[in-house]
């Protein structure tokens, strides 16, 4: 908690917030303001080992009142984890499950009642039931029935699922290729859609690590068709030695910029823009100094950077 509210200060006193616009029509400078600064709101995708599960038991619902907290502190969009096995429990082409999905538009109301993106990421790593996706159909299918009662809510973001990994790269571009269909098939055109990488859609390995195809993410993630041209390529970062986030201890105080470089160069040279959906550090100096200088290398590299999620 007291490394999050050094983040506060740093997104006020660095003027990185911009009022949500077009990053497409963004100035291209030296620093440029962001138009996403986020958080990431667990709790509804707790209890995977126990799928649907019950709520108050094995998962919860954000409070309210923490997003009106960050909301006041110049936060603006919320990450909102969700699990497909909740919103549709019995198939993943079947019905909605009414209570879950109430839980979510509640949040996603209130999200965005407050001129505030509400981000709903499926927290399911490529699975369903545990079981790799593997039908595009399905889950194009899925992403149609999901986007519907969202089509006329703008501030709502697609992400299309969490952190793919040890699959084939192609078989990963090909089911975000599917969302975005069946995104836009149910009438949600105005929306920013956000596509994961495999390999935990990492930062630092999208143009090295491959997929169970020896193809990495640079090689298969560069040729999606969107009719509304809303694409946001979402990667995750994070700062211990081997990028998972689970130790306390940061490689350097200059980490986070130095593992940025290679992804922010296949953004621009692809002409992509991306969002960091992930990042964290523990409470020790070196850790703060590696977001700080992560987090000041994407507000200076604005013309590929929409953003950032804690």
């Amino acid at each position: 908690m007291q490394f999050a509210v050094q983040l506060i200060t740093f997104v006020l006193s660095s003027g990185a917030l911009a009022a949500p616009h077009n990053f497409n029509k963004r100035a291209s400078n030296d620093e440029t303001k962001l138009q996403f600064i986020g958080i990431n709101e667990s709790g509804p995708e707790f209890g995977e080992a126990n799928l649907p599960g019950t709520y108050g038991t094995d998962y919860i619902w954000p409070n309210l009142t923490s997003i009106d907290t960050f909301i006041s502190k110049g936060f603006n969009t919320f990450r909102v984890n969700t699990r497909m096995e909740r919103m549709v429990p019995d198939d993943m082409t079947g019905a909605l499950d009414e209570a879950y999905m109430g839980n979510l538009t509640e949040t996603v109301n209130y999200i965005t009642s407050k001129k505030a993106y509400a981000m709903i990421v499926p927290h399911n790593y490529g699975r369903y039931y545990n079981s790799i996706i593997e039908s595009a159909s399905d889950f194009k299918t899925f992403w149609t029935t999901i986007a519907t009662p969202y089509a006329n809510n703008s501030l709502v973001i697609f992400d299309t699922n969490n952190e793919y990994h040890d699959m084939a790269g192609s078989l990963v571009a090909e089911l975000n290729q599917a969302a975005i269909d069946g995104i836009r098939a149910a009438g949600a055109t105005s929306q920013y859609i956000t596509v994961e990488g495999n390999a935990y859609t990492g930062a630092w390995t999208w143009t090295t690590t491959t997929g169970t195809d020896g193809k990495t993410n640079a090689e298969t993630m560069g040729d999606f068709t969107d009719p509304s041209d809303k694409i946001i390529y979402q990667m995750h970062q994070y700062l211990d030695s081997d990028g998972s986030g689970t130790s306390e201890t940061c490689v350097s105080a200059t980490i986070g910029s130095e593992r940025l470089e290679l992804a922010t160069s296949w953004l621009r040279e692809n002409g992509k823009t991306g969002l960091l959906g992930e990042f964290a550090g523990a409470v020790n100096e070196v850790c703060e100094s590696a977001v700080r200088d992560m987090l000041q290398y994407i507000s200076e590299n604005g013309d590929v950077w929409s953003g950032y999620a804690w």
